[in-house]
């Protein structure tokens, strides 16, 4: 006689108001009180009710695809967000609205964030670290957009990225500079001193505890001025000019290939492209995509294949498929992000030419 195995039970209960949300369930209770069916796969799912705080849920509560009319094609999209498509040519592909792809890549973007949270390294950086700023823009041209990363010299491991809204420079028409002007008078003018602040929350966020760190950058003036805003670390701040040879003898060999991958798998990073975000809170949602992906999915080298990020950092023996990263639903209820993350997860970084930007507010499909 064959003992079929029990059913899987919920690992914990949804409600972050319940004592069993954060705490070990083993003395959590539940109740199954049936099924109900759906018309996607699976369709009969388990409903469950916690004895404690009489919240009702189901299996479904912990998929990544939980309250999606369309969960097929989460996985399809999260490829195609990397594939350097934009939004209304993923939505031409799967026959729906662009609306329906922009909200699959906040979500997706919401997940990657947590995912890397939750997986990232705790300890000390135990290598150098290339720091550099990506340069993107949202809307338009007349606002640009700096993305600090930070990436290990020798790993090539991503280990995260704020972002600083900056003011349009460079060569400009006489037209041009006055459409600066009535945009500036009209929106306001961005921070002069975003960069060194947000150079700051970044060295914060990757390295939070007091450590000697080697850090290499460009000869940018904003990068010595950042430091002492994170003064609990040991810097050992070392330069290399921009106009350095950028082969793999360059010290920062990896942040200049993390920028061309950026570039190259981001259809709205382009130089010149009518897929740019209209949104900085959207590119924040597809920045957060491709790290986890350059992290834990994408080999070293394309050619000779290789380890992941993660790998040559000792974090995982394995490379992960996309389909492993999103197989369960992160809360954030559970995984607490740094301060400055929690605006990218809420969606509370606003664009200056959209008068009324919404926010990520669900109660339930956090």
């Amino acid at each position: 006689m064959t003992i079929a195995p029990p059913p899987p039970a919920p690992p914990h209960c949804p409600n972050p108001e319940c004592r069993f949300h954060k705490q070990d369930k083993v003395l959590w209770k539940f109740i199954r009180i049936g099924f109900y069916t759906r018309q996607a796969s699976p369709r009969r799912v388990q409903r469950y009710q916690c004895d404690t705080c009489r919240r009702r849920f189901s299996d479904q509560t912990f998929s990544t695809t939980y309250w999606l009319r369309k969960p097929r094609l989460l996985l399809p999209v999260f490829h195609r967000l990397l594939g350097c498509s934009g939004f209304r040519q993923i939505a031409r592909e799967h026959e729906v609205s662009p609306s329906t792809i922009a909200r699959m890549s906040a979500r997706l973007g919401r997940h990657c964030l947590l995912f890397h949270e939750e997986t990232r390294p705790r300890g000390g950086i135990a290598e150098p670290l290339a720091l550099d700023s990506f340069e993107s823009y949202e809307w338009s041209q007349f606002y640009p957009t700096s993305y600090h990363v930070a990436v290990g010299q020798d790993s090539h491991y991503f280990y995260g990225f704020t972002e600083s809204e900056c003011r349009r420079r460079g060569t400009m028409t006489a037209a041009q500079k006055r459409r600066r002007a009535d945009l500036e008078q009209e929106f306001g003018r961005p921070d002069p001193r975003s960069i060194e602040k947000e150079v700051g929350h970044l060295l914060s966020i990757v390295a939070p505890r007091p450590q000697a760190l080697e850090l290499h950058t460009d000869e940018h003036k904003a990068y010595p001025r950042a430091l002492p805003r994170a003064s609990h670390l040991e810097v050992e701040h070392r330069t290399i000019s921009s106009r350095a040879a950028r082969t793999a003898q360059n010290p920062l060999f990896a942040v200049n290939l993390l920028d061309l991958l950026l570039r190259h798998s981001g259809s709205n990073h382009k130089r010149e492209t009518i897929a740019a975000s209209k949104r900085r809170a959207s590119a924040i949602e597809r920045m957060f995509v491709f790290l986890v992906w350059r992290n834990w999915v994408k080999c070293f080298s394309e050619q000779a294949g290789g380890a992941s990020a993660a790998m040559r950092l000792g974090l995982i023996r394995r490379r992960l498929s996309p389909r492993e990263i999103l197989e369960r639903r992160r809360f954030p209820s559970r995984i607490e992000l740094p301060l400055r993350w929690q605006a990218y997860y809420w969606r509370t970084t606003t664009t200056r030419a959209i008068r009324h930007c919404t926010s990520h507010a669900l109660k339930y499909a956090a």
